[in-house]
């Protein structure tokens, strides 16, 4: 436990009580009947409401500049036709329904085992409206696998290793399930999810065989983790709402908080659906347990889980995304069930919930959440207090967050978007944990119905505890300007260059792969895992490194963002310093590893050992 709080803990929780009434009030003012208090709406400026947090990224320089070697002088450059990623998501005409418009996802991993990530890109076949044997009828809606080639190009192997699939694609991640060394892959889709077995390079659908072809729905989300401790792999899917389309519903609307849309694209029009947990049987087999594990989560819109210690105990603990539901944590026991704790942890928050990321903003070694939300609703920074309340006994109440977005800048500056894609990742590497967001709009262009309308990204720098995030698109170059209708967002050091990039699957169109050009100016250390038994790639392990006076920590796998997977490496910034004072690595199995005195730039292997 920390004895001594820091500056900006001691005043959340000092202000705790007055900030709320003040919130209170303010929100009775905006609503009240008869008020002369502007009402807020997207896109406008409004005195105290809009704009009275607001900061710009110039009132202090990022210590990353523009690059003077980059032709379109940024911190990103956007590379991923001539990387040989040639993709257009959704190659069909809108319908106006939900399952269209919500997808699709990314993973990164390397499939193929020569230490490079590859990419998976789900797809949307075809429209609703058009007969599945069009989908079927050629690749062009098909998801994708690129082989990386080390080289910082990509070969589309999707065809020749078996993954050819034209389906209602939304989410995508791998994990060695059958522990035999290499990535398999499971995608859930709008219909019944597929799992594939990786055979040495080439796959094989198992769905059926292994128990998660299963039931039909709206599946979105997945997130695979040791829930157990029994040293294979379970995995959580996301269900989102049982979507069925009548032809009676076209040109209806109804009220998504307090807009209009079409009834066909507003997930209040429909119930919630379920979610799954398949827990590994170990024999390539899985059994769905969610209900009898606590996790079914039956009044939740799911679209994102994460899987995380948060509490520190040792087990992987859960939390869930919900679009207009509460948001659900699930605290685990440690004998296969969890205890819905959401709202004494203070993060059953109601609101439109999409993307999640995992990580630690502020150095103090416990893991927070940031949460992407819908058009004026703000998105969440919700802090870890584990370390100043203490207590992390599985049964304590004291597992606490608190929602400080708006004091870091990362609350006001997202009104006017509808923010999907996310995650911390360090691109300048100084040892903070910046943050991506990917946006784009759920509302039809009105100028053309067939067109969503799309949106610039943001990328915000951690500048520390005390100054918090600023968001630095006019810095980072003209590439932060570009609208797309993004969705989801998965990150890697693709190039092998000691930085993270970037891939945005944008709804309609080509993906981005923005190549990092800054953040290996500043040096680095690349952390793999290599577990015993039969989680390989150590998923749910625990890395901590401590450097240039900041101690960082990430946990693998647990970087869900928006249907998407990041690598499974950990790559940690460590700014100017030419060593790691200490790294320390705990797998799930409770066994510690620690190394000193480790040389920046370099990957660095660590090898859980056997038992």
């Amino acid at each position: 436990m920390r004895s001594i709080l820091s500056k900006r803990k001691k005043l959340m929780l000092t202000y705790t009580a007055v900030a709320t009434l003040f919130v209170l009030g303010a929100a009775l003012l905006v609503v009240r009947p008869g008020s002369q208090s502007e009402v807020y709406r997207p896109g406008t400026l409004v005195e105290g409401i809009t704009n009275s947090l607001g900061r710009s990224a110039t009132e202090s320089s990022p210590e990353v500049g523009h690059s003077p070697d980059n032709a379109q002088g940024g911190f990103f450059r956007e590379v991923a036709l001539e990387s040989g990623i040639a993709f257009r998501h959704f190659p069909a005409e809108r319908s106006s329904q939900l399952p269209e418009d919500m997808g699709s996802g990314a993973a990164w991993g390397d499939y193929d085992g020569d230490g490079d990530d590859d990419l998976f890109l789900c797809n949307i076949a075809g429209s609703l409206v058009e007969s599945t044997t069009t989908w079927a009828s050629g690749p062009s809606g098909s998801n994708r696998l690129y082989r990386n080639d080390g080289k910082g190009r990509f070969e589309d192997v999707t065809e020749s290793v078996g993954l050819l699939l034209n389906d209602f694609s939304m989410g995508a991640a791998w994990a060695d399930y059958d522990g035999d060394n290499d990535l398999d892959l499971l995608v859930t889709c709008w219909g019944q999810n597929r799992l594939y077995r990786n055979e040495g390079g080439a796959f094989s659908d198992v769905s059926r065989e292994a128990g998660i072809f299963g039931p039909k729905g709206f599946w979105t989300g997945v997130s695979w983790g040791d829930y157990d401790r029994d040293g294979d792999l379970d995995v959580y899917i996301c269900g989102y709402v049982k979507y069925k389309f009548d032809p009676a519903d076209v040109g209806k609307t109804s009220l998504q908080y307090t807009s209009a849309i079409p009834y066909t694209l507003n997930p209040s029009s429909y119930a919630p659906e379920r979610n799954l947990l398949y827990q590994n049987n170990g024999d390539g087999t899985f059994r769905e347990v969610a209900s009898q594990a606590g996790v079914v989560n039956p009044t939740g819109r799911s679209l994102s889980a994460a899987w995380c210690d948060f509490d520190l105990d040792g087990w992987l603990d859960l939390y869930v995304g919900n679009d207009i539901s509460d948001n659900a944590m699930f605290r685990n026991r440690g004998d296969g069930t969890f205890v819905d704790i959401s709202h004494q942890a203070w993060v059953a928050d109601y609101r439109g919930a999409m993307g999640l990321a995992i990580g630690d903003w502020d150095n103090d070694t416990d893991f927070d959440i940031y949460v992407t939300h819908w058009i004026a609703q703000e998105n969440a920074l919700y802090n870890n207090l584990t370390y100043v309340f203490g207590d992390t006994s599985w049964d304590s109440p004291n597992l606490r967050f608190m929602d400080i977005a708006d004091q870091v800048g990362l609350g006001q500056v997202a009104l006017d978007y509808i923010c999907w894609g996310t995650s911390f990742f360090d691109f300048d590497n100084d040892g903070r944990s910046d943050l991506f967001v990917a946006n784009g709009s759920t509302f039809e262009d009105e100028t053309n119905r067939k067109n969503l309308v799309p949106m610039k990204n943001l990328l915000f720098q951690n500048r520390g505890e005390e100054e918090g995030f600023y968001e630095v698109g006019e810095l980072a170059g003209g590439l932060w300007e570009e609208k797309r209708v993004g969705r989801g967002a998965a990150f890697a050091d693709y190039d092998q260059d000691g930085d993270t990039d970037i891939v945005v699957l944008n709804h309609g169109a080509a993906p981005f792969l923005l190549r990092n050009e800054v953040g290996n100016r500043n040096n680095w250390i690349k952390v793999r895992l290599e577990g015993s038994g039969a989680n390989r790639h150590a998923l749910g392990a625990r890395v901590r490194i401590r450097a240039e006076g900041l101690r960082q920590v990430q946990q693998v796998g647990s970087q869900s963002s928006y249907l998407s997977q990041n690598s499974l490496d950990c790559l940690f910034g460590i700014g100017k310093t030419q060593y790691v004072d200490e790294i320390e690595v705990t797998f799930l199995s409770g066994q510690t590893r620690r190394f000193t005195n480790i040389k920046a730039n370099q990957l660095f292997l660590v090898r859980e050992e056997e038992k």
